[in-house]
């Protein structure tokens, strides 16, 4: 996911797709315990896909307490 599309979402949308890739994080821990993990490449897309979420997130939260 693009920084261009996390900045689009609302903010309930925003803690939602936190939720759910954190979520994805964990099954992909444990597909790769397992050694039934496909690609490898995607636990790293995910960590920086949350960053993003979460910068922008604070990001929000910032902006909001300036004002």
């Amino acid at each position: 996911m693009k920084y261009t599309e996390v900045k689009k979402l609302s903010d309930d949308n925003l803690e939602k797709n936190i939720l759910d890739a954190r979520k994805e994080q964990m099954n992909l821990r444990f597909q790769k315990a397992a050694g039934t993990l496909e690609n490898p490449n995607r636990s790293r897309e995910l960590r920086k896909d949350v960053a993003r979420m979460k910068t922008e997130q604070t990001a929000r939260a910032t902006a909001q307490a300036k004002n």
